[in-house]
Order: C-alpha cells, then structure tokens, then sequence
C-alpha cells in the first residue's frame, strides 16, 4: 500500500490495516522457519508497509497534539 492510500484511510482502517498487516508479518516469518517460504521479498515488503502505517499514525498524532497546544497556548494569555 502506497503512503497516499495510507494517509486517505480513517484512523478505525489505519489500525486494522496494522493489524493485518502485523499478522502478516508473524505468518511470513513462520513460514520462513518452516520453510514454506517461497517468495522472501514478502517479509521486507510487508515491513516497509508496517512502517508507512505507523509513519502516519506518528503523524496524525502529532498535528493532534500541536493543534491541542496551540489551542491552549492562544488562549490564556502568559503562563
């Protein structure tokens, strides 16, 4: 999954994306230590697409705090 279909998804979908996405990654590796595994570009693959989910979640988290600080900030004058 591309970074623009990951930043498009709600953040409901971004965690269940993550999740089976997380999942994937524990079946890969068991598969490549029973060596099922044929296709082993899967595992760096679904890594980088764990890593874009969580990119954006860092994201969103962050303008969230920023916007929330800067709310308060605004508000009250000198601290």
């Amino acid at each position: 999954m591309d970074i623009a279909k990951v930043r498009s998804l709600t953040d409901d979908e971004l965690n269940e994306q993550l999740t089976v996405a997380r999942r994937h990654l524990y079946d890969l590796r068991f598969q490549l230590a029973t060596r099922q595994l044929t296709d082993h570009n899967q595992i760096p693959a679904t890594r980088r697409s764990i890593a874009r989910l969580l990119t954006v979640q860092t994201e969103r988290r962050r303008a969230d705090v920023t916007a929330v600080s800067g709310a308060h900030a605004g508000a009250g004058g000198k601290r």
